[in-house]
């Protein structure tokens, strides 16, 4: 896991740019911090229109990059789900 709240932000745009090139989400995002929120739980701001932020905490057994992806993914999913509706 990345040690400072820069390094964090790296990996999860790294994160994010893996997923963009997979087609896992349909649109960029770019992470402009991480806010720490206690010792294991973190949200990046987006400053997007159709996604606003992303919570995540972190989990024993899981890397940095799989807990980033599940909770965007599952954001995204959650946002063109409404859409849908």
């Amino acid at each position: 896991m990345p040690k400072t709240l820069e390094n964090m932000k790296l990996a999860i745009q790294e994160t994010l740019d893996q997923l963009l090139m997979e087609r896992l989400i349909p649109f960029k995002l770019t992470a402009h911090k991480v806010h720490a929120h206690g010792l294991d739980e973190f949200s990046v701001p987006f400053y997007d229109s159709r996604i606003h932020s992303v919570t995540f905490s972190l989990k024993v057994g899981k890397t940095f990059s799989e807990v980033v992806r599940a909770a965007v993914i599952d954001r995204v999913g959650r946002m063109t789900r409404s859409r849908a509706a």
